[in-house]
């Protein structure tokens, strides 16, 4: 998929474009603080034309100083309002991109549909949910559909952005393919899903889009403080002129609106949209489809992960670990049989023998072995080997087929075999038998790999307060080996779907938001259930649906990451508020005291600033409150960078970096343009 930059030249145009768009105030009333400051706009705006509207009293300054300072009042506020929108704009713009680039893999196809007895070639447009299509080797996949016959490798590249191929066959958890997608290989029969425009792409596309974004209980819960806080200084305005004219001080209209915005959360209101589309951008960029910001904000508060192992804490294959010969038989004598057995099998357990093998010098080359029979692996003997020219029989299997096999063959089963088997079983591992002939040599230890780093992964998430809990079908004694070495909180061994759903629901009945990761049909109710629900783009129909999560690159270990990403728009939400709030503080002393000092002179001590005029206060203030949002948009935007740590470090972090950030940048950014304004002579 493709990738845009935060500030490419197209995006920005763009970005700009839909900033004055923004301005409409049926949108804009979405956000009531910028709906405020729009409102102050106009209120300004008729103000230049005529200074006298409202019952104002022209400034001492004239009919014409009044109209300039109306202006610039004006101008300032329109600039205030397309910074806000901009961040919004910008942040969906990335989005869009995202849209397009997925909008490009969709291409008018031809279908061959079933009709009948015949299949026929129609547009894939026409294709309807139900219809029966073929599609061979070379072909792109029409429309979203189940396999219901045959098994193919399809290229999915265009739609996941990764290079290798996967399989999909009749049957199971992989039978669901994509529209669009390529067959690389064999003959398939699809049945269509969806009709056309409701396609997993066309929901892609509009999901990535934001159209139907909605608002998450902590953003709505923001804006309604920040509401609340808007209508307490509508009201502290509201009563500053009969205060003004008691101490007979002149207090404009166009003031009063100047003060206003200043003094109200503009930063955080221009910039809450931005930072929940962002959320959801940066988890796009992880190749994850989020179907709401609420599921991104959701993952930031997860108190319980609930992964499946294999393919999730497991890498997904188990493989050769050691051979263990049985009485009367050498390590190299078993590894060269066991070797032999694998030498065609492409499976990663096969190819993980032959490693094994080479790892103690022990090696083969297929073109010697060109002319022997190959006994590939089948579900009715559960054994797969290798029948050389002089007559040799080399098999590897389970044990108990194993052992019927040597019986069969009138040979003897050695007296430490089972111990060994049972040995290998307790630690979690899977037995295999190697025989010559009626003669077994030993046992393969096939083992499941816990991935690489996935331990420190699980301690990572421990330190951000999360419990992890490992789900498998595996028996109690290969579970808890598993979890043991991966480091998971708790595990639940030989669990199936309702399993599953129970332990969602009782976490969920103690106030504990649950994460999982799935992929199967038998998984979707508990996807269901869980608060944020990660569907694998490779699983079934059903738990794509069920999900508000899908992950194009099918890697469940992307919980871990969603979580931070989730964390992370938090935390950034948190930064901003903060600093907005503090620096709504610094305003106050920069405004009021240099307001008001000639008419109270107590007042005079708070004037730390020194600031030239009152209405020099007023316009720094403005300037400043208009400047500093697109001076956040990259904070907004890429997020503030999360690091495991409890929740009061996080709290003195905030207060310190940008509390005291959003202190001191006031007084420092209002007086810099204070004094550019005395040197312009518009103090």
């Amino acid at each position: 998929m493709a990738r845009s930059g935060m500030f490419e030249r197209a995006l920005l145009l763009r970005a700009c474009a839909d900033s004055f768009a923004k301005m409409d105030p049926r949108v804009l009333v979405r956000n009531p603080v910028m709906f405020v400051v729009e409102i102050g706009m106009v209120v300004t705006l008729a103000l230049t034309v005529d200074p006298r509207l409202f019952g104002s009293s022209v400034h001492p300054g004239g009919v014409g100083n009044a109209r300039l300072y109306d202006l610039v009042v004006t101008l300032i506020l329109l600039i205030t309002i397309l910074f806000g929108n901009f961040a919004e704009a910008l942040a969906e713009g990335r989005g869009k991109a995202q849209a397009e680039a997925l909008r490009r893999t969709k291409t008018e196809l031809m279908a061959v549909v079933q009709r009948g007895d015949e299949y026929q070639e129609i547009p894939a447009s026409a294709l309807r949910k139900g219809d029966v299509v073929k599609v061979v080797a070379g072909e792109l996949i029409p429309a979203d559909g189940d396999v219901i016959e045959g098994v193919g490798s399809v290229d999915e590249s265009a739609i996941t952005g990764e290079s290798a191929p996967v399989i999909r066959g009749a049957g199971g958890d992989f039978s669901s393919v994509t529209g669009g997608t390529k067959l690389l290989s064999d003959e398939l029969i699809i049945r269509v899903s969806a009709n056309p425009g409701e396609t997993f792409l066309d929901r892609m596309i509009s999901l990535v889009e934001g159209a139907s974004r909605q608002k998450t209980p902590n953003e709505i819960a923001l804006s309604v403080l920040l509401a609340g806080l808007t209508l307490i200084f509508l009201i502290v305005i509201d009563c500053l002129p009969p205060i003004a004219r008691a101490l007979g001080a002149h207090m404009d209209v166009a003031t009063l609106v100047a003060l206003l915005v200043c003094l109200i959360p503009t930063t955080i209101g221009a910039l809450l949209s931005a930072i929940g589309i962002a959320g959801m951008d940066r988890v796009i960029r992880f190749n994850v489809i989020a179907k709401s910001g609420k599921a991104v904000e959701a993952a930031g508060d997860v108190n319980t992960l609930i992964l499946d192992k294999t393919g999730t804490i497991t890498i997904g294959n188990r493989m050769a670990a050691a051979f263990l010969p049985v009485q009367g038989q050498t390590n190299h004598t078993l590894a060269e049989s066991a070797a032999l057995c694998s030498l065609f099998d492409e499976t990663p357990e096969g190819r993980s023998v032959v490693e094994l093998a080479q790892s103690v010098g022990v090696t083969f080359r297929r073109e010697e072995y060109s002319n022997t029979r190959n006994v590939e692996f089948s579900a009715d003997t559960r054994m797969s080997g290798l029948d050389l020219t002089n007559g040799t029989r080399l098999r590897k299997g389970a044990a108990d087929a194993v052992k019927r096999y040597v019986i069969e063959q009138g040979g003897d089963i050695p007296r430490d075999l089972d111990e060994i088997v049972e040995r290998v079983a307790k630690e979690g591992g899977t037995p295999l038998v190697v025989v010559q002939n009626t003669e077994i040599q030993g046992v393969i230890y096939l083992k499941d790999i816990v991935k690489p780093g996935i331990r420190e992964r699980f301690k990572e998430l421990r330190e951000m307060g999360i419990r992890t809990v490992m789900c498998t079908g595996d028996n109690p004694l290969t579970a808890a080996t598993i979890a043991r070495e991966a480091g998971v909180d708790e595990f639940v061994a030989e669990a199936k779907p309702e399993d599953k759903m129970r332990l969602i629901r009782r976490e969920q009945e103690q106030g504990r938001l649950v994460a999982m990761s799935g992929d199967g049909t038998n998984d979707a109710p508990a996807l269901a259930q869980a608060d944020v629900g990660l569907a694998m783009q490779s699983g079934t129909q059903a738990a794509k649906e069920a999900a508000n999560m899908v992950d194009l690159d099918s890697d469940p270990t992307k919980l871990i990451e969603i979580v931070s990403i989730g964390k992370q728009l938090l935390i950034t939400r948190g930064a901003i508020t903060t600093f907005s709030i503090a620096n709504d503080v610094a305003k106050y002393f920069a405004i009021i005291p240099a307001m008001f000092t000639s008419f109270i002179p107590a007042l005079g001590v708070l004037n730390v600033m020194h600031l030239s005029s009152p209405k020099s206060a007023i316009l720094s203030a403005l300037i400043f409150n208009a400047i500093i949002i697109p001076l956040l948009i990259p904070l907004a935007m890429r997020g503030v960078k999360y690091r495991p740590t409890s929740a009061m470090s996080l709290l003195m972090r905030n207060l310190v970096l940008y509390g005291l950030g959003g202190v001191l940048a006031p007084f420092v950014g209002i007086k810099i343009i204070d004094m550019i304004l005395s040197v312009c002579g518009m103090a």
